[in-house]
């Protein structure tokens, strides 16, 4: 029985997952590649541009692989938002059916945005490694556990805020600012150790910082200080899912179905 309905469950997110790709990227030109493209596109137009106006090294640090591992954890983080936040709105004709519930459009636009980011990471990387930009990760499973984790942590407030937006309509229209925002705070431009010591535990509340310094230990190896708590990021980011999946479960009576 419970293999019967999770059987079922992982068809109608499988079927979503490729009804989303084929109305965001359709079936010409590029196609489906763009999963990978555009993020790929966004990752190596910032990544000239700070290689223009700043020097090659940033506190110690090459800038290439800075900028790879914070633009390609900034875009998770921000799709995550900003597409999770849109999906009921954009698919509510599929409300009709009645074995489609929110959250399948939910998982299966974080499905989506997480295998083309990481796509896009691992070829950007294989690029810079091909230029001589980068070395091989130092630790593969702090880089592996790093972006799960960032994942983890950004899937949990985006489904929050996915739910908010449920409830009530004018947080839809403060999506775009709080995605902006997400650009300053969540450690994507910056690490912990680059901070004075006596700020660094304001910063670590951020569940999202974790992530990426762990994304960046894993590459950049032990001569590189990162400062990160792996338990702590864990914890909030169940309790963020959580959350999230309350929120939307007791405000589906909220979505009109025209």
């Amino acid at each position: 029985m419970i293999s019967e309905t999770f059987g079922q469950q992982k068809r109608i997110i499988s079927a979503l997952v490729v009804r989303e790709m084929t109305t965001r990227y359709g079936r010409q030109g590029l196609g489906f590649a763009w999963i990978i493209g555009e993020p790929l596109l966004f990752c190596f137009g910032v990544m000239i541009l700070w290689t223009a106006t700043k020097p090659a090294y940033e506190h110690g640090i090459r800038l290439a692989p800075f900028v790879m591992t914070g633009y390609m954890s900034l875009i998770l983080m921000r799709h995550f938002i900003a597409l999770l936040s849109s999906a009921l709105q954009a698919n509510l004709g599929l409300m009709y059916h009645r074995q489609i519930a929110p959250l399948h459009l939910f998982y299966s636009r974080a499905l989506l945005e997480l295998g083309g980011a990481t796509g896009a990471f691992m070829v950007v990387y294989a690029v810079l490694l091909m230029l001589g930009q980068v070395s091989l990760p130092h630790n593969y499973l702090l880089l592996y556990s790093g972006w799960l984790l960032l994942a983890w942590t950004a899937l949990g407030f985006a489904l929050t805020l996915s739910g908010l937006v449920m409830r009530y309509e004018l947080l839809e229209r403060l999506v775009p600012l709080i995605s902006y925002v997400m650009i300053p705070v969540s450690g994507a431009f910056y690490m912990v150790a680059w901070i004075p010591a006596s700020a660094r535990h304001i910063v670590h509340w951020i569940p999202f910082i974790h992530g990426i310094e762990m994304v960046r230990a894993g590459v950049f190896g032990e001569f590189v200080p990162t400062y990160y708590d792996a338990p702590y990021a864990l914890f909030i980011g169940a309790i963020m899912n959580i959350l999230g999946l309350l929120i939307i479960s007791t405000s589906r009576d909220r979505v009109e179905v025209e």
